[in-house]
């Protein structure tokens, strides 16, 4: 069963969803540079102590 308003159609239906479509893409499209962005500054971070010798030894006692 097909309800329409009043003043809807076929047409405005279609339209709406070809808009509903552009804003998804729109969001995906902030969201995947959003998340390149957060990739980047996480790259930016040392993986490497800037003391070599740091944690080499370790105490262990029962």
């Amino acid at each position: 069963m097909d309800i329409q308003g009043a003043g809807s159609s076929g047409a405005s239906g279609a339209a709406l969803e070809v808009k509903a479509l552009q804003l998804a893409k729109s969001q995906q499209e902030r969201e995947g540079k959003a998340t390149l962005q957060l990739l980047d500054s996480a790259a930016d971070v040392p993986k490497i102590s800037a003391n070599g010798t740091l944690g080499s030894n370790v105490d262990t006692f029962a």
